[in-house]
Order: structure tokens, then sequence, then C-alpha cells
């Protein structure tokens, strides 16, 4: 080892090669950087004031080696709180073959024949953590290690070796995670991990700790065993009170360390080895390089920056280069790739730390208003249209200047993309799986469509009523009364929707079918339109009629009818200048959503023409079985990426995507209702309220996600659409004092009685025409309330991902009964599409 190398990792990183080992042959083309010697020329740490108040972890497991992670400090000394001093004794490491399953979640003293014992310094310029890279080892093995420090031992720690790179491998078995919030809903998920999955290693997506402190999105119901967080230093968002952000070393290692007193988490490291990435909450929310996105709007921060590098590097078990004395921020790099037998290579990708400002930055100016855009406009909501020609005036001006034209619209920059080229198409493994924050599925919104169904869906109840006292005078005959409103509204002349009606009712008396009642008003004198409309209510009041529903479902049936057989078509062609628009009161707030937006730019949708770039490459070059595991989004996703999602069709599939919902972090759905709750009938995309009267104990507060429908989830029928207030139901009610164990039976009561209300009815036929916009056909699963983590089993055949969506909390405490839901998504070698069951 070279002096330099030596003085930049600052003997942070040491070695052991174990004796008895066979070296695995080849884990993976990534060259770490080459670690100080393991042996220490200090004494070892005497006596029993020691303590090892973050347990133990294990990463970047290879078919030869891993990283071994710990932190020891007095026992006098708060868990965490900073260490201090200088170096001066050593703790000692063991790690066996041997098995102690049966010892894990204890400090019982580990059995068996040692395959390394090392003592290993203590060094405070570190915060007294330990970072030991093992060598030698056998592939597709399971080690047990224990760190001890004088008297006192830490909790005993498993992981298993990749199998080595020629292996012929039957299964692998993995969860990914993301996501998890200290300070919002639960982590039982991580106690169901452990206690129950059965793992070859564990792959994280980042968002391990939240950098803020008290922001808007972390205030709600949390676990009461998550006590409040508090940094040393930390800046605040906005004046001197409120939310806080991480900005020094000490605050993001104060992070790490709170996170993992927690010990769930510990639980997890300690069972199984991590592969781990970052996403931004590790620096800064939304962030790029080293610039943060708060509310302030951009600012570089390379000082900050530098502290997250480093303290991610102390307390994540990777295997990755970082240099305490390179200027700049760029001074880490954690993107690698592992390779498991024939079976999977698995490459992880950095999107932070290397990519371009959003597209359409935060300072533009708004052109309706002259006021920089924020975060709406910029990273969520954005106008495809404008998006668009941002980034073609990026890569003209990169390729005027002789650059990378993708210079100004990247995610990976160039150095890395070349690098993820290389890996996928070189990759000789059965599937190639990819380590991805941020999901690459398009998620657009035609906010045309949209906003036509809303309009024509909200006119439902006045047509309704219409209907109702022009049948008071017809005699009571409601689908009469429905083709004369239906044909008024489509305009024409109330005495000559009377003769049409007249005319449509005579021909169906004769059992004339759909043309010939047509035909029958168009010879009384209404227009094509107008005779198609008044038909149409006819007919659907007609049907109700026939399958004996009551003269206000008769009316609703044939609104309905004329909504979205006249009110919608009109509002699509006309946009704002729809009378329909123009009536409501509410065209000026309408207009600026008449066009279509891409839902979240700071994921693969804003750096469309990389995404591009990437499908290509896989295309050309026949690269196949490519699936992304994708977090980020604090929900389920499953569909396929496409090489244009722009061209005619959608573009052709190249790939899948597989997103997880966070661990605890609060929904998608969440966040966007609170958003668009701001922006009047068009919060009726995302959810409608729906306050349930509980006998004897209260209300029940629930929201019926409809942004799923808006985005593209199937058509729900009543039974479907109930189903997706089970969770919330369960935890309104565990609210309102109902016990865990008695909750069951009231929530499929209560559940029940939903279904069965009228209220409801309607939120269903909004639901399926929600989902009739098809948004984003290439989206074959959509969850955006949920937290949870993902399970998958692979096989030479196929890739089977368990989608597992958690209960929310109960009362103040995590639920016994974890588990609420499991979605199953199955990829099949050899085909580019993903399907759910």
């Amino acid at each position: 080892m070279d002096r330099r190398q030596f003085i930049k990792l600052g003997g942070f990183i040491t070695a052991s090669v174990a004796t008895g080992g066979l070296a695995g042959c080849g884990g993976s083309d990534y060259t770490p950087p080459t670690p100080s010697p393991g042996g220490s020329t200090l004494p070892p740490a005497s006596g029993a004031n020691w303590k090892f108040p973050q347990s133990v972890a294990s990463g970047d497991p290879r078919a030869d080696s891993i990283m071994l992670w710990t932190r020891v400090v007095p026992s006098s000394l708060d868990d965490v709180a900073l260490a201090s001093g200088k170096a001066e004794v050593s703790v000692r490491l063991q790690v066996t073959l041997a098995d102690n399953a049966a010892a894990l979640g204890s400090n019982k003293a580990l059995e068996g024949a040692t395959v390394v014992d090392a003592q290993i310094t203590l060094n405070p310029d570190f915060d007294n953590t330990i970072r030991h890279k093992v060598s030698g080892l056998q592939a597709g093995q399971t080690y047990f290690y224990q760190f001890s420090a004088g008297d006192v031992r830490s909790n005993v720690g498993r992981f298993k070796t990749a199998p080595s790179a020629d292996a012929s491998v039957s299964q692998l078995q993995f969860a990914y995670l993301t996501c998890q919030d200290w300070s919002i809903n639960h982590w039982g998920a991580l106690d169901h991990i452990a206690a129950n999955e059965k793992l070859d290693f564990i792959v994280h997506l980042g968002d391990y700790i939240y950098e803020t402190v008290g922001e808007a999105f972390q205030v709600g119901s949390v676990e009461s065993r998550h006590a409040a967080l508090a940094l040393p230093n930390g800046t605040f968002k906005s004046g001197n009170s409120g939310a806080k952000y991480a900005t020094t070393l000490a605050d993001y290692r104060y992070l790490y360390k709170k996170y993992r007193t927690d010990t769930r988490l510990q639980a997890v490291h300690e069972r199984f080895a991590f592969i781990a990435i970052w996403d931004d909450h590790e620096f800064s929310d939304d962030s790029w390089g080293d610039t943060q996105t708060y509310t302030d709007g951009e600012k570089k921060d390379t000082a900050r920056r530098r502290s997250a590098n480093q303290a991610w590097f102390e307390y994540m078990p990777a295997d990755v280069t970082f240099d305490a004395t390179a200027t700049g921020f760029q001074n880490i790099k954690i993107y690698r790739d592992f390779k498991f037998g024939n079976l999977m290579q698995l490459v992880m990708t950095d999107e932070r730390l290397y990519r371009a400002d959003h597209v359409v930055p935060e300072t533009t100016p708004n052109p309706a208003t002259g006021v920089p855009f924020g975060s709406i406009g910029s990273r969520y909501l954005v106008a495809q249209e404008l998006h668009t020609f941002v980034e073609q005036q990026k890569i003209a001006g990169a390729t005027a200047a002789g650059a990378d034209p993708l210079t100004g619209v990247t995610v990976l920059g160039t150095t890395q993309r070349e690098w993820w080229k290389t890996a996928m198409k070189d990759s000789k493994a059965t599937w190639k799986l990819w380590g991805n924050e941020v999901s690459l599925l398009r998620m657009g919104l035609n906010g045309t469509d949209a906003i036509a169904t809303l309009v024509a869906l909200q006119a439902v109840a006045t047509l309704a009523t219409n209907i109702g006292a022009t049948a008071a005078q017809a005699g009571g005959n409601m689908p009469l009364a429905g083709a004369i409103v239906g044909a008024v509204t489509a305009g024409a002349a109330p005495q000559l929707a009377q003769a049409g009606a007249v005319a449509i009712a005579t021909a169906a008396a004769s059992g004339g079918d759909m043309t010939a009642r047509v035909t029958a008003g168009v010879t009384a004198g209404l227009s094509a339109t107008q005779a198609g409309v008044a038909a149409a209510a006819f007919g659907q009041a007609e049907a109700a009629a026939k399958a004996g529903a009551t003269a206000t479902a008769q009316a609703t049936a044939a609104a309905q009818a004329i909504a979205i057989g006249y009110v919608k078509p009109d509002v699509l062609a006309r946009k704002v200048e729809s009378p329909f628009v123009v009536g409501s009161g509410k065209a000026a707030a309408l207009a600026p959503y008449f066009r279509k937006f891409l839902v979240n730019c700071d994921q693969w949708d804003g750096y469309n023409a990389e995404r591009k770039a990437l499908m290509e490459h896989l295309k050309a070059n026949k690269v196949g079985n490519v699936v992304a595991l994708t977090g980020d989004i604090h929900a389920f996703f499953a569909g396929t990426v496409n090489d244009n999602y722009d061209a005619a069709g959608g573009g052709t599939p190249v790939m899948v995507d597989l997103v997880s919902a966070g661990v605890s972090s609060d929904s998608f759905f969440t966040y966007l209702r609170e958003e668009a709750s701001k922006l009047g009938d068009l919060a009726n995309l995302v959810s409608v309220p729906l306050p349930v009267p509980v006998p004897g104990l209260g209300t029940a507060k629930l929201n019926v996600n409809l942004l799923d429908y808006t985005l593209g989830k199937a058509a729900p029928t009543a039974d479907s659409l109930v189903e997706t207030l089970a969770v919330q139901m369960r935890n309104q009610l565990a609210a309102l004092g109902v016990p865990e164990n008695a909750i069951d039976l009231p929530v499929e009561s209560m559940l029940g009685l939903i279904k069965a209300s009228p209220e409801f009815a309607q939120l269903v036929g909004l639901a399926q025409q929600l989902a009739g916009l098809n948004s984003n056909p290439w989206l074959r699963h959509v969850n955006t309330d949920a937290q949870g983590y993902t399970v998958v089993t692979l096989t030479p055949g196929s890739l089977v991902a368990q989608f597992k969506q958690v209960n929310k909390l109960v009362g103040s405490k995590a639920p016994v009964n974890v588990i609420a839901k499991i979605t199953t998504a199955t990829v099949t070698a050899g085909q580019v599409a993903v399907a759910i069951s």
C-alpha cells in the first residue's frame, strides 16, 4: 500500500485475511481501495467499561470478502455522543464458520474455530467506528462474527458470502428496502424482516436517514419508542424556529447513531449483509451534486455535502473509496457492482453526486406569473412541453460546446454512465439487476383529460336534479326526462328536445336499437350529436328502471350518460372555453392545467434524454432480463421501462422497474393529497375525504385514494376499491380505542357499511372514470398509499418480487400483525413484461 493512500484513508479501513479459507473466483470487476493492515500495535481494551450502542453490521458480500462494522465507546458515554480523545486501545474481532445461529440477538461468546482473530485500533477520529475488511473467505458460505472490548462482547453477527462468479446458482433470495424515516409511522417492518425472512442479503436503496428534523412531512403519528430527534448543531430551514436540517459532520453522525440505536434495525444488520447506496436524504432533499433545494431556492453547500459523505462512509459497511483530503464534494465513489454466480449481476448506481440540476430549475420564472416556480413546476407537476423544450436547449448547448450532449441533463454523469453501459453489455449473468434510487417509469398526467373527467362528473348531480324535475312534468317517465335533459345539455332548444325525446321513446317502444333511436331523434329535428346524447341518457335510465333501481338512481344513470357522453368531450375539445368550464366559475383557476404534466421530475422522468440513451443501449446490444430495483417515491409500482414513452403507443418495452414503498416514510399519496388540497376541484384527482361514523366511538376519517387510478391503476369494482381502505380503517379504529386483538371484525363490518352507501357508489364511478384516462398504460401495479418492503426470489427462469405492505400504527405502537397485504410481481426470463397477482 502506498503512503498517500494510507494518509487518505487515515488508517480507517483495516483488513484481515481469513485462515483456512479458499478465495472465491472473483466477485466483481470492481476494485476497492487497498486497506491498511489489520494488526494494531495498541494494547487491547480491558475491563468492563465498554459498550456497543449501535451493535454490528456487515456489507458488500463478495465471493471472498466482506466489510464488517461496529462502534464501541466507553460505557459512561451517551449512546449518541461524539467520541473524543486519541487512539489508545484496540478491539478484538473474531470470525468463524461454525454455526452460531442460536446466539443471534445476544452477546453470547462466539463458539467454534475462528478464521479471523484480529486486534483493530479504536480511533476517535472516526467517532470510534470500525470498518474492517475480511478477505480470503470461502464463496457461498455463512459466517458468524463478534467484536469484543475488554470483558464486553458485541452481539453476534452473521453474513453470507456471494457464490463464486462462475458458479451455477439455482436461487437467490433477498429483500430491498428504502426510506426509513425515524420521525413518522413505525419500524415494524424491520422487526418482521429480522424474525421471519430467510435472505441471502439485503439491498438498501437509500434514504437510510432523513437529514431534517421537524419538517412538515415528518409531523404526524409516530411510535412512542422513537423519541424526538435533536441535532447537535443544525440549521433552521426558515428563520429561527421550526424545522432544522443537518449541517455539520456531528449532525450527520448523530442521525446514523440515533437510527442505529433502534434494536430492530440492529437486528436486521446483525443477521444480513447490506449492499447499500444512498439517495437524497443522506445529504439533502431532492439534492443534486452539492446543491440543496429547500424552500429558499437552490444553494450550493460543499462543506455540508462533504460532511454527509464522510458520515455515510463511517457508518455504512460498504467497500467503497473515500478521500478525506480531496478537494470538492466528489470525494467518495459508491457506485459498484456485484456478481452472484451465473445467476445475477447487481449494478448499484449513485444518482445524486453526479447529476445535473433539474432540467427546469426551481429558479425558473413561471411564464404566467414571473415568479420562480419553486418545487411545483420544476420538480413536481412539470409541464411536459416546457420540460422537453428546456432539455433540448441544454443538449444543443452542450453539443455546440463540444461536450457530452447529456452533460446538463444527466443523472449518472458521463463516467458512471459509460461504466453502467459496459457493465450491462458485458454481463454474462442470466439476470442483470439495477439498484436504482429513483423510478425509471413514466408517470405522466394529461391535465386536459383529467379536468374534462372531473368537470363532467361534477355535473352529474345538477343533471340528475334537472332530470328529476323534468320527470315530474312528464308523468314520472325518467327515461324520457333523461332524453330531454340530454338533448338540452347538447344545445337543443327545449321544445325541439322534447320532440326528439318523444321520437326516441317511440322508437324504443317499437324495439328499436340504439341506431334506430338516434335516427328517430335526428328525424325529429335534433342534430346527430344531440340525438346521440339523448338516446344514451334514455337507454341508461331505461336499463336502471328494468333492474329495479329507484327513480333517483335512474336519474343518476341518465345524468352520467350525459356527462360522459357530452360534457366531457366538449371540455376536451374546447378546454377553458367550454361553457361547462366557464359556467363552473373556475375557468381562470383551471386554465394552467390544460396541458400534459410529468408528475415527478426529480426521478428519471426529469432526465428523459439520458433514460432514452440507456434504453437504446440495452436495446441495441440485446441486453435482456434487466430489472431495476427502485425506491425513493414511497409507493409500490411495477411496469415496463420503454425506449421512448413519447412515441406512438408509448414506445417499446426494454426492461422492468419494480418500485418498493418506504419502510416508514409517509406515502406518496399522503404528500400529494396535502399538496392537491390547495388546488380546489383538482384535489379529486388524488383523494376524496370519507368520514365514517363508528357507533359509540366517534368518526373514522378516511381518505379514498384516487391517485392510483389517475396514474393508471385498473378500474376498480366496489369490492376492490373498498379493500384499499382496510389499512386506513384498521388504523382509525385503533386510534378510536379498539384493541388490535379485536380489530379485524369491526374493520370488516365498517367496510361493508361503506360499500353499501350511495356516496361510495359515486366514488367507485369516479375511480372508474379516472382509470379510464389510461394515463400510463405501461404501469401494471400502482399502490401509492403504503409502507413496506420487497422480497425477491430469483431463479434462472423468473424473478418473483413480493411487495409486502405493512399495517399502520396501533395507537402509539407498531402493529403486532405487521403484514397487511402481499402483492406479487413476476418477471419471466426472456420477456419484458411483469405479471401481477
